[in-house]
């Protein structure tokens, strides 16, 4: 038997703020709110296909490239459309060095987290 990601904790000064940043970009909802930490995940609950996403309160800063990050896909639109709208929430654009050729988006979330919008449309 094997193991399946279910959840993915990530260390934030302001989990409430990146709840609400990741519930708009992913249609998520809260399912939880213990100690401080939010969980957020699809509305039909934990358990299914997608993992759910915990934000944790923690003072630390953020120091340098992540060496985790998310990726994104549209679902309902094309890249274009849904790079409009990912930037109109709150998300910024990201240089990491890139070429320009990239078929995708680097970008930053509101505690400059960098996640990537890729071109490929999910349904």
């Amino acid at each position: 038997m094997a193991s399946r990601f279910s959840e993915l904790v990530i260390d934030c000064r302001d989990p409430q703020r990146l709840a609400d940043f990741w519930c708009q970009v992913l249609d998520f909802v809260v399912l939880g709110d213990e100690g401080g930490a939010i969980e957020i995940g699809p509305r039909e609950g934990f358990g299914g296909l997608q993992p759910t996403l915990i934000f944790s309160p923690s003072s630390e800063p953020k120091t340098g490239k992540l060496r985790l990050h998310m990726d994104v896909n549209p679902v309902d639109r094309d890249q274009d459309a849904e790079l409009e709208r990912l930037l109109a929430i709150g998300a910024r654009p990201a240089d990491i060095g890139q070429t320009g050729e990239e078929q995708w988006h680097v970008l930053l979330d509101p505690e400059d987290n960098e996640f990537c919008l890729l071109r490929a449309r999910l349904r």
